[in-house]
């Protein structure tokens, strides 16, 4: 509603400037398609975000570990990116046995916190990734795509159905290309509009894509060579992308459709 706000004749934003801006929006798009999220897309949303949620929490308490255990012992630290894995928690768990004091108290109580909640994480990615195989196994066989970014697509996308093309979709999640001219050179850029959740689990695909699967990188380099720069290569690579996963949401709600034989 940014661009009916900026033309309103009341600045600001509020609860009722946001309701009399989407009012304008919807009678002058009176075609606007309607997201639906329910059923085993909602659920699938819901275990994404509760799961976003705790390793947010998890990652907050491992700072607060990290600088108690510098404190008790400035000479050993955990290895980085370490202290989601229970093994590490288990060593920290036990060098802490023998420590006193507040500190060491309150260390015990982060090493043990950071266990539960990785334990709960483990089983929320194992039931996501079951969820996402019986939903979405033509997106899964996208190279690059995992469960979890599987999922986060689902959710976010919201029912491709509603989508009037493929080409519809890249304006939705930000692989859109955007013109740039300057000194009448033609080129593009990358979007910074869209949905943005949905534009960053294309970007991961993207760069894992980018590493290592053949088709990918001759793309890049075949960019490259024809004077784009490695942002602008990732853009159309990115824009593919959103194509093939519009193909595969689609093959997958069709054939999830039909009913067993």
């Amino acid at each position: 509603m940014a661009h009916v706000r900026d033309s309103a004749r009341t600045y600001g934003k509020s609860d009722p400037i946001d309701a009399l801006a989407v009012a304008r929006a919807a009678q002058r798009e009176p075609d606007l398609p309607v997201a639906r999220l329910d059923g085993p897309d909602r659920e699938l949303r819901l275990l994404v975000d509760h799961r976003e949620s705790l390793v947010a929490e998890r990652t907050r308490l491992i700072c607060r570990l990290r600088w108690h255990l510098h404190e008790l012992d400035p000479g050993w630290e955990p290895k980085a990116r370490s202290l989601d894995a229970q093994r590490t928690l288990d060593e920290v768990q036990a060098r802490l046995q023998q420590q006193t004091g507040v500190v060491a108290r309150l260390a015990r109580d982060l090493a043990h916190r950071c266990a539960e909640l990785t334990a709960v994480i483990n089983a929320l990615e194992k039931e996501i990734a079951q969820l996402v195989e019986k939903l979405a196994p033509a997106l899964l066989a996208l190279p690059g795509c995992g469960p979890l970014t599987a999922a986060k697509i689902i959710g976010e996308t919201a029912g491709v159905d509603r989508f009037k093309s493929r080409d519809a979709y890249p304006r939705y999640n930000g692989t859109a290309p955007l013109p740039v001219w300057s000194s009448n050179k033609a080129r593009h850029r990358l979007s910074r509009t869209g949905n943005r959740q949905l534009n960053a689990a294309l970007h991961r695909i993207a760069l894992t894509q980018a590493r290592w699967h053949p088709p990918a990188k001759a793309l890049i380099d075949r960019r490259k060579n024809g004077g784009n720069s490695g942002r602008e290569a990732i853009r159309i690579l990115k824009r593919r992308l959103s194509d093939a996963v519009f193909q595969a949401l689609l093959h997958d709600q069709t054939h999830a459709l039909v009913p067993a034989a």
